[in-house]
């Protein structure tokens, strides 16, 4: 299961805003639109063409594995032969840390055809433009796997190593027995790209109201698979495997679901309807 990069944190971090008047004349939108239109394109050899050559470029996945230039240009031309009819992207940051480089942070939203239907695929995209002459040139690239729910931008904490796991459950059974909700036990790390996943969809405006109608929502940190094992076994979520993991309890602590086959692991490949279904399965009847 990938981590998501520092990378991404050191372009939203590194810079200030008073650094974007050291590159004058850099419009974002016009080497995106060029950029954009390349990859729809599915053109190898003009993508190629964006990219620095000497110095080659840096490039890697999110979880700071090196990608060849060739490893790159397979990446973005292959969607065009997946069905892929459009490529929007929203900047999120946009910072010029020095003369002649310029960053941006992009959250992408890919449409691909499959049959007579549309479906959406996400990448958060950091990139480093430098300036050649009068033209500019992709330096350094890293993109997030392609998820069919939205990637964070931002690695948050979302469990508490120094939590008491016990306490943690016992709050959340009190709140939803006055509230007549049920319990979702959600194990995973800081760590664990998938879980970043998982968490950024259940506080989206398509799941969110459905969740926090009917569930109070507990994390338990697993270290490094090796903390909060006995909880884990308590409620038969096998971490072997994988994180996420999620169990349901009822408001008297009773387990109602647990994760047997890694349903939630690959939180990536799922989709808004997948998750409000399980949900809505597991939610309490109503009164």
């Amino acid at each position: 299961m990938p981590r998501i990069s520092l990378l991404i944190s050191f372009l939203l971090l590194f810079t200030s805003p008073a650094a974007l008047s050291q590159q004058s004349g850099f419009d974002p939108s016009t080497v995106l639109d060029k950029w954009r239109s390349t990859v729809l394109s599915g053109d190898s050899s003009a993508l190629a063409a964006l990219y620095t050559q000497n110095p080659p470029p840096s490039l890697s996945t999110s979880t700071g594995k090196p990608l060849s230039l060739a490893d790159e240009l397979q990446f973005w031309t292959a969607w065009k032969s997946k069905g892929l009819t459009d490529l929007t992207y929203d900047i999120a940051e946009s910072q010029a840390p020095e003369a002649k480089l310029h960053l941006l942070l992009l959250q992408l939203t890919l449409t691909l055809k499959e049959g007579d239907s549309l479906r959406k695929q996400y990448i958060v995209l950091a990139q480093g433009w430098v300036q050649r002459g009068d033209q500019q040139f992709i330096a350094v690239s890293q993109h997030t796997p392609a998820a069919r729910l939205r990637p964070p931008l931002k690695n948050k904490k979302i469990y508490d190593s120094s939590a008491d796991p016990n306490h943690q459950i016992a709050q959340a059974l009190l709140t939803a027995t006055a509230a007549h909700k049920r319990v979702l036990v959600v194990f995973g790390g800081n760590w664990c790209f998938d879980c970043h996943v998982l968490d950024e969809a259940l506080h989206s405006l398509e799941i969110a109201p459905t969740l926090n109608k009917s569930f109070e929502v507990v994390h338990i940190d697993i270290g490094n698979m090796d903390k909060n094992l006995d909880v884990a076994k308590r409620y038969d979520v096998p971490l072997d495997r994988g994180v996420p993991a999620i169990a349901v309890l009822d408001s008297d602590g009773n387990l109602l679901f647990s994760q047997k086959r890694g349903e939630f692991e690959a939180a990536r490949s799922l989709g808004a309807e997948d998750i409000l279904a399980f949900l809505n399965q597991w939610k309490p009847l109503s009164r």
